[in-house]
């Protein structure tokens, strides 16, 4: 019997035999820990491992993302712990102008196809998006990561998603995700790994594959895995500083929990109302929805290609009256590259708030939260009662949200003149 994906990955970290259900030692290719639960990893490794140095510093890393820089006493002392720790250890540290870990991971060539990385990041199965293995886990877990450089964990069943259709012209990577969304729903793919095919998914950039990849959290799964096409390849290669890049792919003959077919060859712009991710409809039907503010960010949808794609839309345009619509660019490479197109300068004409990287209004207390009564379209990923505030998240693609800020309603690209 042929293996998936998640065996393959899996396999190559371990010398165990690899199954669904089997629980597994496995080595770790990269741990790290953000600023929220950074210090707690310390104050762990402090208490169980006292005087040990970590497994091995060039594997080993801090990313501060969640409240950048400081603005509370306990994120400033939380982050300079993380800060005095890494000193004497050795370690890497991206700061607080580095931008969200995840996509600084990929960034760096440190997330590489093939690859297992953890941390204290929910969202670490975005590194699905070039074909590698991201896990979440406990500040407890993250500093037994720190101190024997690996971790076990149980095998997942894998289900197979075949996406049939080509993206109209309309839609985009965040309107196919929230799709998969609404059809899989908040326990779809509970405890498993999802792989998702097609030539939708095969044209897909990386901006895209990790749009898709980061909303893997919100259908259950314990990753979703996209097969690395050959721009991910050379993106990963070009990036990884010499060190090989091997990715892995399904056998034919691989043994899935369950096979499903999404049809978007209909698709039209989707946007999911609160309080659920999965509460997932065609835009056209809250067409009469007037909204308070607008973010544009986060780990699902704060890169380059999404951001600059927006400033292009509202170039020459004007952000309705009343409107506060926000800006947060995933990373620093990414906010300088718009920076030097003059994207920014095109954003700020426009009426639009934009922030240093970072993750934004998914994280409390940064720009795009929303006070009670507020109703916002955003383009991260969850819109849980109280995530993103204490008003009324709707999420949405970065072009649905744009045309939103400049109507002063929910409403696409089309309907912008």
């Amino acid at each position: 019997m042929g293996q998936t994906m998640i065996e393959k990955i899996i396999g190559a970290h371990t010398s165990e035999s690899v199954h669904p259900g089997k629980t597994v030692w496995m080595e770790i290719d990269v741990r790290s820990a953000r600023d929220f639960g950074g210090a707690n990893v310390v104050k762990n490794f402090q208490t169980h491992y006292p005087g040990e140095i970590v497994d091995d510093v060039k594997k080993t890393f801090f990313t501060f993302d969640c409240v950048v820089p400081a603005n509370t006493i306990p994120y400033a002392s939380n982050q300079q712990t993380c800060r005095d720790f890494a000193k004497d250890q050795g370690i890497k540290l991206y700061d607080v102008d580095a931008g969200i870990g995840s996509h600084v991971d990929i960034e760096e060539g440190l997330a590489l196809p093939g690859g297992v990385i953890v941390g204290t990041d929910s969202h670490l199965n975005i590194m699905g998006a070039v074909g590698a293995f991201g896990q979440g886990m406990g500040d407890q877990d993250i500093a037994f990561a720190f101190k024997a450089g690996k971790t076990w964990f149980e095998v997942p069943p894998t289900m197979k998603v075949t996406i049939k259709g080509d993206l109209p012209e309309n839609c985009t990577a965040k309107d196919l995700t929230l799709e998969v969304v609404r059809v899989l729903g908040s326990k779809g793919a509970l405890g498993r790994a999802v792989e998702f095919y097609g030539d939708a998914i095969d044209k897909l950039s990386l901006p895209g594959r990790i749009t898709l990849a980061s909303m893997a959290t919100e259908m259950g799964a314990i990753t979703g895995l996209l097969p690395p096409n050959q721009e991910v390849i050379d993106y990963c290669t070009q990036r990884a500083d010499g060190r090989s890049v091997r990715p892995y792919y399904a056998d034919e003959d691989a043994n899935y929990v369950k096979e499903l077919t999404i049809d978007i060859s209909e698709l039209t712009p989707r946007i999911a109302s609160p309080p659920k991710p999965d509460n997932v409809s065609p835009v056209s039907d809250l067409a009469n929805q007037t909204i308070d503010g607008v973010f544009i960010g986060s780990c699902t949808n704060g890169s380059y290609k999404d951001i600059s794609e927006v400033a292009k839309f509202v170039k020459g345009k004007k952000v309705f009256p009343g409107v506060m619509a926000k800006v947060v660019p995933a990373t620093r490479e990414i906010y300088g590259k718009l920076l030097g197109e003059g994207h920014i300068q095109t954003l700020y004409d426009s009426g639009f708030i934009v922030s240093n990287p970072g993750c934004g209004g998914c994280a409390s207390g940064q720009i795009g939260m929303t006070g009670k009564g507020e109703v916002q379209v955003s383009t991260s990923n969850r819109n849980f009662t109280g995530k993103q505030g204490a008003g009324d998240t709707y999420l949405a693609s970065p072009m649905t949200a744009a045309a939103s800020a400049i109507l002063g309603r929910i409403g696409t690209a089309s309907e912008v003149v």
